[in-house]
């Protein structure tokens, strides 16, 4: 891999955790009702978005639709089979339960979202009309409206899902 793709992927990773972490900021902001901060951190991570994906489409990584779908189901496969356990089983020698638990919650939901893409890969050319619910407590993700009393990875009750747009 030359110097440059090397820049190009860690430039993409570092723009792409820039802007979860100014989201995540955000929420802060307007739970402690500094929306004006909110909207600043808003801005800024949808600038780092731009960065990421300009990063992305400059080192040839966005293919097809269905090439995508491909790389997307390598990828939460490898979170669901190798990444997570690992990080459960280090997690769990360490004391830190917290961090188990919800590495535990993120492999399941990653088994899922496989699952969802692989679907979704095999009904390209015509693929049902549903909408998707998010659980937000766990990233559990649900077709159609959820109409369970609880999430069933996490256990959160169902007013914790939203339909994504």
């Amino acid at each position: 891999m030359s110097k440059t793709m090397e820049n190009l992927m860690a430039a993409f990773a570092g723009e792409s955790q820039a802007n979860r972490k100014y989201l995540a900021f955000a929420k802060q902001a307007e739970k402690e009702g500094h929306h004006q901060v909110a909207r600043l951190f808003r801005a800024a991570a949808d600038a780092e978005t731009i960065h990421a994906h300009g990063h992305l489409r400059n080192a040839g990584k966005i293919g097809t639709t269905a090439e995508n779908l491909k790389a997307a189901i390598e990828g939460e496969t490898y979170e669901f089979e190798k990444m997570y356990p690992v990080m459960i089983e280090e997690a769990e020698a360490e004391g830190e339960k917290v961090a188990a638990r919800y590495f535990g919650f993120a492999n399941k939901a990653e088994e899922v979202h496989a699952n969802l893409y692989k679907k979704m890969l095999a009904a390209l050319e015509s693929p049902e009309e549903v909408d998707y619910y998010n659980c937000s407590v766990c990233g559990y993700t649900h077709e159609g409206p959820f109409d369970g009393d609880k999430c069933p990875i996490c256990g959160a009750a169902s007013k914790a899902f939203y339909k994504v747009d």
